[in-house]
């Protein structure tokens, strides 16, 4: 089969030891990114199957009614970036692995460096000691603080025995499954939404986002937020109402916040307001960056392709295509 990888920014898959799954196709691997429709169909023209890298190009019907070879699309997680009805309507499959047995410890693990990060102003006392300043400010310690789980999913829990092990209380709420999941697996789970971001003085979200999470974060939560709380980002901007959390950080409730995701990605934008805080530590969405999380998800990813192209797609998520699916040279 043509396959062909976008938005490989660092020409990293080829590196990997998964890499060789591909050997049996003709693979093009892309560098750079565009979300231009025109510079898309030229370069994907005889493209049978797609590789995406997470959610950085949007793979939409304008573009999917232009790619006549195009048979499969491959990634890994969730796939809002995808018109899955078009591609039903145009023959064709949407293999995507959403991991509901493992955890993204990559994620989980970046999550707990912001929060060391926003407490303890490391990104701020790194710059102020380059500037010949020597120390900007005083941070504080974790031991004996609330630490807040927003959804009790597969890295909310990683991340909640990390609080355990820096000794703090772990505060749970999530929907109503969730907060029986944790109840029964131990955990402290809050009597209210209101009084869960009342009580956290670190809060962090851990939600999938769908479309009964988005904007499941408001104004109104944040302002209920300590004056000294910390909010952690790592799942998606989304799950937070449009613009709040700037405006929370302006008014003092959060007092502080760490990101790894933004409204718009890629963020380009070097004004963005998040930026110029003195209060917010900010990374580019490398949650899921790292040489092993990338050999686990795309080994998944390959693993799609061919079995594919042995006849046996797996990972569907869009199964009503299968009786209707392009063949070779459609």
């Amino acid at each position: 089969m043509k396959v062909a990888i976008l938005d490989d920014s660092f020409d990293t898959l080829r590196s990997l030891p998964c890499f060789t799954k591909l050997d049996p196709h003709l693979v093009t691997v892309w560098n750079d990114h565009t979300d231009d429709v025109e510079t898309l169909v030229e370069r994907l023209a005889d493209c049978e199957a797609l590789v995406l890298i997470r959610e950085r190009t949007q793979i939409r019907a304008p573009l999917l009614e232009r790619l006549p070879a195009l048979r499969l699309i491959s990634q890994r997680s969730v796939y809002p970036h995808i018109d899955v009805d078009a591609c039903t309507r145009l023959g064709i499959v949407v293999s995507s692995d959403l991991h509901a047995g493992s955890a993204s410890m990559a994620t989980a693990e970046l999550t707990w460096g912001l929060v060391l990060a926003g407490l303890r102003q490391i990104p701020q006392q790194v710059a102020s000691l380059k500037a010949g300043t020597w120390q900007m400010g005083v941070g504080s310690t974790l031991e004996g603080k609330t630490f807040g789980v927003y959804g009790y999913g597969r890295i909310g829990r990683v991340v909640a025995n990390y609080a355990r092990a820096f000794q703090m209380g772990v505060l749970v709420w999530a929907r109503d499954e969730s907060r029986e999941r944790a109840r029964s697996g131990g955990e402290t789970v809050a009597e209210s939404k209101e009084g869960f971001f009342a009580a956290c003085d670190v809060l962090s979200l851990h939600l999938r986002l769908v479309d009964a999470t988005r904007g499941i974060v408001t104004a109104e939560d944040l302002a209920c937020m300590k004056p000294t709380s910390l909010l952690v980002n790592t799942s998606r901007a989304g799950l937070i109402e449009p613009g709040a959390l700037v405006r929370a950080l302006r008014a003092g409730r959060p007092g502080y916040a760490a990101v790894d995701v933004y409204e718009e990605e890629p963020l380009l934008d070097p004004s963005h307001p998040l930026l110029h805080m003195d209060n917010v530590v900010c990374t580019p969405h490398i949650g899921y960056v790292s040489r092993e999380e990338w050999e686990l998800q795309f080994s998944d990813i390959f693993d799609q392709i061919n079995a594919y192209d042995q006849g046996t797609p797996i990972n569907v998520v869009n199964p009503d295509v299968l009786p209707v699916a392009r063949s070779r040279g459609t």
